[in-house]
């Protein structure tokens, strides 16, 4: 298997992870008795896989990985928004189910998209930062301690951004309760991807 070959599948899961995270995100479970989004089951493996490439490649393909991120969201966004105003064919009867599953809110499509440049921007100069002081030793601390601040980066900005004074209800006290024990499970989740980092390193290198 090829490096390009690699470095394009890389690529391809996490454009499909971001808009998977976006398109299937509004859908809320239970963890332990937490209400969650699904997209937490997404969100980690789009660190896991630019720390795989920058420790590899280094931080102008990472960069490369998130203005193509980027871009794909905002595409996907326009056409959502298109989809969803366009009138149904008489024969559809499902339109405002549609509506109602795609169409997201306009804050929430703008909170989504400086949340996810603000954190991942943040996670490359912090792997690199990390990288430079431990002299290229010590990956699982890099990897944690970058993607640990990020995903708060991520679930901070969005979360204020789609939703501070929606309601009276929306307070910065009641915003950050939604955001502490999202932002938990997270972490425990990077923590876990740990060995999968190593595991993508070695087969990128090889």
């Amino acid at each position: 298997m090829k490096k390009e070959f690699k470095i394009h599948l890389l690529l391809g899961l996490f454009c499909g992870l971001l808009v998977g995270m976006n398109l299937l995100g509004g859908k809320i479970t239970s963890l332990f008795g937490v209400s969650v989004s699904v997209a937490i089951f997404m969100a980690p493996l789009t660190y896991l896989i630019t720390d795989i490439i920058e420790e590899v490649y280094g931080r102008e393909v990472t960069k490369q990985f998130i203005y193509v991120g980027i871009t794909m969201i905002v595409i996907m966004f326009l056409y959502t928004a298109l989809f969803v105003i366009l009138e149904p064919h008489a024969r559809y009867s499902f339109n405002e189910e549609y509506k109602t599953i795609f169409g997201a809110s306009l804050r929430m499509m703008i909170g989504s998209v400086i949340a996810f440049f603000l954190a991942q921007m943040h996670d490359i100069w912090a792997f690199n930062f990390w990288k430079k002081k431990t002299n290229g030793k010590m990956l699982w601390l890099r990897n944690n301690l970058s993607t640990i601040v990020s995903q708060f980066i991520d679930s901070t900005v969005f979360m204020f951004v789609a939703f501070y004074a929606l309601t009276p209800k929306f307070t910065v006290a009641f915003i950050f309760s939604l955001i502490i024990p999202y932002y938990l499970f997270k972490v425990a989740f990077a923590v876990l991807d740990t060995p999968f980092v190593y595991l993508g390193v070695k087969w990128l290198k090889k």
